[in-house]
Protein backbone atom coordinates (compact mmCIF):
# COMPACT_ATOMS: atom_id res chain seq x y z
CA UNK A 1 0.00 0.00 0.00
CA UNK A 2 1.54 3.18 -1.11
CA UNK A 3 1.67 6.03 1.11
CA UNK A 4 1.43 9.74 0.26
CA UNK A 5 5.19 10.82 0.14
CA UNK A 6 5.66 7.44 -1.73
CA UNK A 7 5.95 8.75 -5.28
CA UNK A 8 9.57 10.21 -4.35
CA UNK A 9 12.60 8.49 -3.20
CA UNK A 10 14.19 9.19 -0.17
CA UNK A 11 16.91 11.18 -1.55
CA UNK A 12 14.16 12.96 -3.74
CA UNK A 13 12.31 13.65 -0.51
CA UNK A 14 15.42 15.09 1.14
CA UNK A 15 15.97 17.56 -1.92
CA UNK A 16 12.25 18.61 -2.47
CA UNK A 17 12.24 19.47 1.67
CA UNK A 18 15.21 21.99 1.39
CA UNK A 19 13.90 23.72 -1.13
CA UNK A 20 10.68 24.36 0.29
CA UNK A 21 12.51 25.66 3.36
CA UNK A 22 14.83 27.61 1.78
CA UNK A 23 12.00 29.50 -0.33
CA UNK A 24 9.87 30.05 2.42
CA UNK A 25 12.58 31.36 4.55
CA UNK A 26 13.57 33.69 1.11
CA UNK A 27 9.98 34.60 0.42
CA UNK A 28 9.76 35.43 4.55
CA UNK A 29 13.11 37.82 4.14
CA UNK A 30 11.80 39.76 1.40
CA UNK A 31 8.52 40.05 2.36
CA UNK A 32 9.86 41.83 6.07
CA UNK A 33 11.91 43.53 4.40
CA UNK A 34 9.18 45.59 2.44
CA UNK A 35 7.68 45.73 5.93
CA UNK A 36 10.51 47.75 6.89
CA UNK A 37 11.17 49.91 4.09
CA UNK A 38 7.17 50.87 4.29
CA UNK A 39 5.64 50.55 7.76
CA UNK A 40 7.91 51.82 10.70
CA UNK A 41 4.91 51.15 13.26
CA UNK A 42 5.48 47.30 13.27
CA UNK A 43 8.07 46.35 16.18
CA UNK A 44 10.08 43.23 15.87
CA UNK A 45 9.88 42.17 19.99
CA UNK A 46 5.82 40.83 19.13
CA UNK A 47 7.23 39.31 15.74
CA UNK A 48 10.38 37.38 17.03
CA UNK A 49 7.34 35.99 20.27
CA UNK A 50 5.12 34.84 17.63
CA UNK A 51 8.39 33.35 15.72
CA UNK A 52 9.43 30.86 18.30
CA UNK A 53 6.33 29.84 19.52
CA UNK A 54 5.26 28.99 15.86
CA UNK A 55 8.88 26.99 15.82
CA UNK A 56 8.07 25.64 19.44
CA UNK A 57 4.51 24.07 17.46
CA UNK A 58 6.89 22.80 14.74
CA UNK A 59 8.95 20.95 16.71
CA UNK A 60 6.09 19.61 18.40
CA UNK A 61 4.30 18.42 15.28
CA UNK A 62 7.68 16.87 14.09
CA UNK A 63 8.52 14.74 17.19
CA UNK A 64 4.42 13.17 16.99
CA UNK A 65 5.28 12.35 13.72
CA UNK A 66 9.01 10.64 14.35
CA UNK A 67 7.11 9.46 17.18
CA UNK A 68 4.29 7.74 15.39
CA UNK A 69 6.50 6.49 12.82
CA UNK A 70 9.36 4.83 15.02
CA UNK A 71 6.35 2.96 17.20
CA UNK A 72 5.06 1.28 13.51
CA UNK A 73 8.66 0.66 13.12
CA UNK A 74 8.96 -1.61 16.42
CA UNK A 75 5.78 -2.91 16.03
CA UNK A 76 6.68 -4.63 12.35
CA UNK A 77 9.70 -5.47 14.25
CA UNK A 78 7.96 -7.47 17.14
CA UNK A 79 5.62 -9.00 14.15
CA UNK A 80 8.11 -10.60 12.45
CA UNK A 81 8.95 -12.38 15.92
CA UNK A 82 6.29 -13.43 16.63
CA UNK A 83 5.38 -14.71 13.18
CA UNK A 84 8.50 -16.58 13.60
CA UNK A 85 7.45 -17.92 16.89
CA UNK A 86 4.14 -18.93 15.94
CA UNK A 87 5.25 -21.15 13.05
CA UNK A 88 8.10 -22.45 14.44
CA UNK A 89 6.05 -23.70 17.33
CA UNK A 90 3.88 -25.32 14.27
CA UNK A 91 6.20 -26.68 12.90
CA UNK A 92 7.55 -28.67 15.76
CA UNK A 93 3.88 -29.63 16.71
CA UNK A 94 3.38 -30.87 13.08
CA UNK A 95 5.81 -33.86 14.01
CA UNK A 96 3.71 -35.01 16.50
CA UNK A 97 0.82 -35.70 14.09
CA UNK A 98 -0.24 -39.68 13.92
CA UNK A 99 0.16 -40.78 10.55
CA UNK A 100 2.87 -39.32 9.35
CA UNK A 101 0.77 -36.43 8.13
CA UNK A 102 3.21 -34.08 9.86
CA UNK A 103 5.67 -34.95 6.82
CA UNK A 104 3.43 -33.05 4.02
CA UNK A 105 2.30 -30.32 6.58
CA UNK A 106 6.52 -29.42 7.27
CA UNK A 107 7.24 -29.38 3.73
CA UNK A 108 4.44 -26.52 3.36
CA UNK A 109 5.19 -24.67 6.69
CA UNK A 110 9.01 -24.31 4.77
CA UNK A 111 7.13 -22.95 1.41
CA UNK A 112 5.32 -20.39 3.59
CA UNK A 113 9.09 -19.38 5.65
CA UNK A 114 10.48 -18.93 2.48
CA UNK A 115 7.59 -16.97 1.22
CA UNK A 116 7.87 -14.77 3.65
CA UNK A 117 11.56 -14.34 3.26
CA UNK A 118 11.25 -14.21 -0.75
CA UNK A 119 8.70 -10.79 -0.42
CA UNK A 120 11.36 -8.88 1.55
CA UNK A 121 13.95 -9.75 -1.16
CA UNK A 122 12.10 -9.03 -4.21
CA UNK A 123 8.94 -6.45 -2.31
CA UNK A 124 6.48 -8.41 -4.43
CA UNK A 125 4.14 -7.88 -1.65
CA UNK A 126 1.03 -8.92 -3.81
CA UNK A 127 2.35 -12.01 -4.78
CA UNK A 128 2.91 -13.21 -1.22
CA UNK A 129 -0.40 -12.69 -0.69
CA UNK A 130 -1.37 -15.49 -3.01
CA UNK A 131 1.12 -17.94 -1.97
CA UNK A 132 0.19 -17.15 1.64
CA UNK A 133 -3.02 -17.83 1.33
CA UNK A 134 -3.03 -20.79 -0.88
CA UNK A 135 -0.97 -21.89 1.66
CA UNK A 136 -3.15 -20.92 4.49
CA UNK A 137 -5.33 -22.80 2.52
CA UNK A 138 -3.85 -26.40 2.23
CA UNK A 139 -2.74 -26.27 5.74
CA UNK A 140 -6.01 -26.00 7.30
CA UNK A 141 -6.98 -28.54 4.37
CA UNK A 142 -5.09 -30.80 6.08
CA UNK A 143 -5.58 -29.82 9.77
CA UNK A 144 -9.28 -30.25 9.19
CA UNK A 145 -8.12 -33.96 7.94
CA UNK A 146 -5.79 -35.23 10.75
CA UNK A 147 -8.66 -33.54 12.68
CA UNK A 148 -11.74 -35.21 11.72
CA UNK A 149 -9.61 -38.80 11.80
CA UNK A 150 -8.50 -37.68 15.45
CA UNK A 151 -10.59 -35.72 17.03
CA UNK A 152 -10.08 -35.99 20.78
CA UNK A 153 -6.27 -36.03 20.22
CA UNK A 154 -4.96 -33.97 22.51
CA UNK A 155 -2.11 -33.24 20.31
CA UNK A 156 -4.29 -32.41 17.42
CA UNK A 157 -5.66 -30.12 18.79
CA UNK A 158 -2.10 -28.55 20.10
CA UNK A 159 -1.36 -28.34 16.62
CA UNK A 160 -4.72 -26.91 15.13
CA UNK A 161 -4.12 -23.84 17.73
CA UNK A 162 -0.73 -22.99 16.97
CA UNK A 163 -1.60 -23.28 13.16
CA UNK A 164 -4.84 -20.77 13.81
CA UNK A 165 -2.41 -18.47 15.63
CA UNK A 166 0.19 -18.82 13.20
CA UNK A 167 -2.66 -17.89 10.16
CA UNK A 168 -3.87 -15.27 12.54
CA UNK A 169 -0.67 -13.35 13.24
CA UNK A 170 0.29 -13.32 9.06
CA UNK A 171 -3.10 -11.16 8.97
CA UNK A 172 -1.57 -8.97 11.68
CA UNK A 173 2.02 -8.28 10.01
CA UNK A 174 -0.46 -7.57 6.62
CA UNK A 175 -2.14 -4.71 8.59
CA UNK A 176 1.08 -3.93 10.47
CA UNK A 177 3.75 -3.61 8.13
CA UNK A 178 1.86 -2.98 4.83
CA UNK A 179 -1.14 -1.19 5.59
CA UNK A 180 -0.34 0.92 8.30
CA UNK A 181 1.01 4.00 7.19
CA UNK A 182 1.41 7.52 8.27
CA UNK A 183 -1.85 9.43 7.02
CA UNK A 184 -1.47 11.85 4.40
CA UNK A 185 -3.46 14.63 6.23
CA UNK A 186 -0.52 14.35 8.67
CA UNK A 187 2.46 15.18 5.67
CA UNK A 188 0.41 17.68 4.86
CA UNK A 189 -0.30 19.67 7.93
CA UNK A 190 3.78 18.84 8.69
CA UNK A 191 4.89 20.98 5.58
CA UNK A 192 1.71 23.68 6.13
CA UNK A 193 3.08 24.62 9.27
CA UNK A 194 6.80 24.33 7.94
CA UNK A 195 6.34 26.39 5.14
CA UNK A 196 4.69 29.08 7.81
CA UNK A 197 7.06 28.79 10.22
CA UNK A 198 9.96 29.10 7.94
CA UNK A 199 8.35 32.27 6.65
CA UNK A 200 7.75 33.38 9.90
CA UNK A 201 12.20 32.78 10.13
CA UNK A 202 12.64 34.90 7.13
CA UNK A 203 9.87 37.77 7.80
CA UNK A 204 11.73 38.23 11.31
CA UNK A 205 15.02 38.52 9.71
CA UNK A 206 14.11 40.75 6.82
CA UNK A 207 11.70 43.12 9.66
CA UNK A 208 15.25 43.44 11.47
CA UNK A 209 16.86 44.18 8.67
CA UNK A 210 19.62 41.63 9.68
CA UNK A 211 22.01 39.67 6.72
CA UNK A 212 21.24 36.15 5.78
CA UNK A 213 22.96 33.96 8.44
CA UNK A 214 24.54 30.68 7.89
CA UNK A 215 22.76 29.18 10.85
CA UNK A 216 19.90 28.78 8.75
CA UNK A 217 21.72 26.13 7.11
CA UNK A 218 21.82 24.12 10.00
CA UNK A 219 17.92 24.62 10.61
CA UNK A 220 17.60 23.75 7.18
CA UNK A 221 19.66 20.38 6.33
CA UNK A 222 18.55 19.04 10.07
CA UNK A 223 15.03 19.69 9.15
CA UNK A 224 15.52 18.13 5.94
CA UNK A 225 17.66 15.12 7.64
CA UNK A 226 14.43 14.78 10.48
CA UNK A 227 12.11 14.76 7.44
CA UNK A 228 13.65 12.21 5.56
CA UNK A 229 14.41 10.11 8.46
CA UNK A 230 10.28 9.81 9.62
CA UNK A 231 9.65 9.02 5.66
CA UNK A 232 12.68 6.23 6.02
CA UNK A 233 10.88 4.47 9.38
CA UNK A 234 7.49 4.68 7.12
CA UNK A 235 8.35 2.71 4.06
CA UNK A 236 8.63 -0.93 5.27
CA UNK A 237 10.31 -1.99 1.83
CA UNK A 238 12.47 0.91 1.31
CA UNK A 239 15.46 2.74 2.63
CA UNK A 240 18.40 2.40 5.06
CA UNK A 241 15.96 1.44 8.11
CA UNK A 242 14.72 -1.87 7.41
CA UNK A 243 13.19 -4.83 9.93
CA UNK A 244 15.71 -7.17 10.22
CA UNK A 245 14.30 -10.73 9.18
CA UNK A 246 16.92 -12.77 11.60
CA UNK A 247 14.36 -14.75 13.36
CA UNK A 248 12.22 -15.65 10.04
CA UNK A 249 15.71 -16.89 8.89
CA UNK A 250 17.13 -18.62 11.80
CA UNK A 251 13.56 -20.40 11.68
CA UNK A 252 14.28 -21.85 8.24
CA UNK A 253 18.22 -22.28 9.57
CA UNK A 254 16.35 -24.91 11.88
CA UNK A 255 13.37 -26.18 9.31
CA UNK A 256 16.77 -27.25 7.31
CA UNK A 257 18.00 -28.88 10.45
CA UNK A 258 15.49 -30.97 11.35
CA UNK A 259 15.23 -34.49 9.49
Amino acid sequence: MSGPMDALPLWGLFGVTIVVVLVSIEAGYRLGQHRRRHSEEEKEGPVGAIVAATLGLLGFILAFTFGLAASRFDARRQIVVDEANAAGTTYLRAGLLPDGRGVKIRELLRDYVDARLEVVETGNIDKLLERSGELHRELWKEAEAVGQEHPDSIVVGLYIQSLNETIDIHAKRILVAVRSRLPGILWGVLYLVTTLTMGGVGYYEGLSNSKRTLALVVLVLTFAAITSLVADLDRPQEGLLKVSQQAMIELRNTMNETP
